[in-house]
């Protein structure tokens, strides 16, 4: 039993996900073929409870003026056969579930579904190739969205703090 208080030991299911856990900040730049190019801080924040998930939350903002951009919150999964799994909902209306793999501390992964509310924008397809060197994340983001066919979205590199 655990200290009230005190961090639970991590959950041996997600043992190959602990590289990720900590908080990252940094910047990124975003495209895509609908709008002009943006540069954005980040803050992503990976942690665990004990259970076999890594949980996930990030935020950003504009560069220019600080005001907030996006948000989204997940979890993070390790299956037995090796598979990580990916599920995020952004406040947008968007639910994206994305499987893929692990090697090292590099992560691929491709959307298995994207389901949205009524209102939110048509996004048909979301990638994601993250990896950690030492304390430098770097990740892209692929999108197909709005009638618009995949495309680079996001590039960002973040340090752990």
């Amino acid at each position: 039993m655990t200290e009230v208080g005190s961090l639970p030991a991590l959950h041996p299911g997600v043992a190959p996900l602990e590289f990720l856990l900590g908080t990252w900040s940094g910047e990124g730049e975003g495209r895509y073929t609908t709008i002009e190019p943006f540069r954005y801080g980040e803050e992503i924040r990976f942690w665990h409870t004990g259970k076999p998930f890594v949980a996930y939350s990030q935020r950003t903002w504009a560069l220019d003026d600080g005001r907030p951009m996006h948000v989204e919150t997940g979890y993070w999964r390790y299956s037995a056969d090796g598979r990580v799994e990916l599920v995020l909902a952004h406040p947008t209306g968007l639910v994206e579930v994305e499987e893929g793999s692990l090697s090292g501390t590099v992560v691929t992964l491709a959307s298995t579904a994207v389901v949205r509310t009524s209102s939110a924008k048509e996004v048909t397809s979301l990638a994601r190739h993250l990896a950690v060197e030492g304390d430098a994340l770097t990740y892209r983001l692929d999108m197909a969205a709005v009638g618009q066919p995949d495309q680079v979205h996001l590039v960002a590199t973040l340090r752990r703090e």
